[in-house]
């Protein structure tokens, strides 16, 4: 069997590692510090070798230790552990029992400060595959205890957590509402940098969704420089964001010198913005949906990039539609269809739309399959002109009015 023998803890390479960890836990000569090294060196080596359920067995294994350490590093230790069970790819049914597994146990020995946290996990994850009900539920009854007991930390976490699920719900008010909560009580206490970061990315993921893009880049690029910072992986899409702003700001031409000025997160996420930034800058309806098809992972599966493409994508159609039909006064639907290279249906529902908002004047005769456009109406200014007189007219006699019965 390996024993622990300082300074070189364990061999994190030596399968025998999860063998030897019961003996060292066992060793009433070895001190705690030590103990918990092991039990790092132990997750850290299952991690590696991506044995995720070797992990969540590691957890239960050891928790006869957690009752001679104090509680503050039995919660770090098992968030430890359930973050590099979150390293290996395809684990989030595993984490999501593990933790229900773990929440049980914490209730049995009383540990509300670890319960809470991990309830606060299991919530995240609820909200990673889209149970948006068992997330929201569990956030509005943690929320109640923390306030209760005062944990700003905590609660800016809930909270910043309750804008995401009420976002991916597409209710706006109250995801915004959750995120000036959490950005108040965000302010009463010291922010660790990478909660900065998450704050910063949901305050411009919820300016973007008001359209108030140069304010949202704002608040991307602060998370962006946070994330960088810490060397977090979320820095890339951060930075994919940014890219997205200035296209929806009509800067597509700022998209490749932001890319070439940040050579360090080059990859997919940068080459589809700049795909689609090319496309909107040559007005290419065709090499738009190229690059929607060839960068599906990174654009379609985006929740919030995805939202916004299809606004743009509309922009787009209906500018190369009106640069189509100008020229007519009466067009086949067909000729234009083939000329954008759309079919017919799509351009039929499109034009019928663009009529409805009165972007086109014109009827679709639906009979013949063809558009009779209209000139654009000319205003007459006489009414409002005379409208406007008439209220003069109104203020001067009830002014005259006024005076008469005062002079009375």
């Amino acid at each position: 069997k390996i024993f622990l023998s300082p300074p070189r803890m364990m061999d994190i390479d030596d399968p025998h590692t999860i063998d030897s960890l019961d003996a060292i836990l066992a060793d009433e000569s070895k001190d705690t510090k030590e103990k918990e090294k092991a039990i790092y060196k132990v997750g850290e080596y299952l991690a590696k070798e991506g044995r995720a359920n070797d992990l969540s067995s590691l957890l239960k294994r050891i928790r006869p230790f957690f009752g001679v350490i104090p509680k503050a590093k039995t919660a770090k230790i098992v968030r430890a552990l359930i973050d590099l069970i979150s390293q290996s790819p395809n684990t989030t049914p595993l984490q999501i029992e593990l933790c229900k597994e773990s929440i049980a146990w914490t209730k049995e020995e009383k540990r509300t400060f670890l319960r809470q946290r991990i309830e606060a996990r299991l919530a995240a994850l609820y909200l990673k595959i889209k149970d948006y009900s068992s997330s929201l539920a569990i956030i509005t009854s943690l929320l109640v205890e923390v306030k209760r007991l005062d944990d700003k930390n905590l609660l800016v976490e809930i909270q910043l957590l309750e804008s995401r699920v009420q976002h991916a719900l597409r209710n706006l008010p109250k995801a915004k509402a959750a995120l000036t909560s959490a950005r108040t009580a965000a302010n009463g206490i010291y922010c660790p940098p990478l909660l900065q970061a998450e704050i910063d990315q949901q305050a411009g993921t919820q300016h973007a969704e008001e359209k108030d893009y140069k304010t949202a880049y704002s608040y991307f690029y602060e998370a962006f420089e946070n994330y960088s910072s810490l060397d977090d992986p979320n820095a890339a899409l951060s930075l994919k964001y940014m890219l997205l702003c200035k296209i929806m700001t009509n800067s597509p031409e700022d998209v490749n010198s932001i890319i070439n000025g940040k050579l360090k997160f080059a990859g997919k996420k940068m080459e589809s913005m700049r795909a689609i930034a090319n496309a909107y800058k040559e007005r290419s309806i065709k090499n738009f949906e190229q690059a929607i098809n060839d960068y599906r992972e990174d654009l379609s599966d985006d929740v919030i990039v995805h939202s916004h493409l299809s606004e743009l994508y509309d922009n787009l159609l209906e500018q190369n539609l009106l640069r189509i039909i100008e020229p007519f006064s009466c067009v086949e639907i067909s000729h234009v269809a083939k000329l954008i290279n759309i079919d017919n249906t799509t351009v039929e529902k499109k034009l019928s739309q663009m009529i409805l908002d009165k972007k086109l004047f014109g009827i679709l005769d639906q009979g013949n399959g063809c558009l009779i456009v209209f000139d654009d109406p000319t205003t007459n200014k006489t009414y409002p002109v005379a409208l406007e007189t008439i209220q003069y007219m109104s203020r001067v006699v009830d002014s005259l009015y006024e005076k008469a019965r005062s002079l009375s």
